[in-house]
């Protein structure tokens, strides 16, 4: 009968979705639009799926599911466009910069 067993639950992330077609045209979109893109693969956590995190020559940035760090060297490949391992790399200072100015521009304090 099988009362007793448990079952095998299927946990994707708090609230997490995989990738999908939007997320890919949205990632296609920044790079045709930006100069000096660079892609830096981030890997799954307890929360989120694998994510690239696009970041242009200015320090621009968006991030996006992609299926796996393979989906998104496969994607930066395609888009010819330099992929690294955020790990092993860490993010460029120009991505800091960038996020600095839009705070000051803001008046944020986080």
């Amino acid at each position: 009968m099988g009362w007793f067993r448990r079952r095998k639950k299927t946990v994707v992330g708090a609230g997490d979705r995989p990738a999908n077609r939007a997320d890919l045209d949205h990632l296609e979109e920044f790079v045709r639009s930006k100069r000096g893109v660079e892609a830096f693969i981030e890997p799954r956590t307890t929360v989120t799926e694998t994510t690239v995190m696009l970041i242009a020559h200015d320090g621009e940035w968006t991030r996006r599911r992609v299926e796996g760090p393979e989906g998104a060297r496969r994607f930066a490949h395609r888009m010819a466009i330099p992929v690294y391992d955020v790990r092993l790399v860490g993010y460029p200072q120009r991505m800091r910069d960038y996020n600095e100015r839009r705070k000051r521009m803001t008046g944020r304090t986080d």
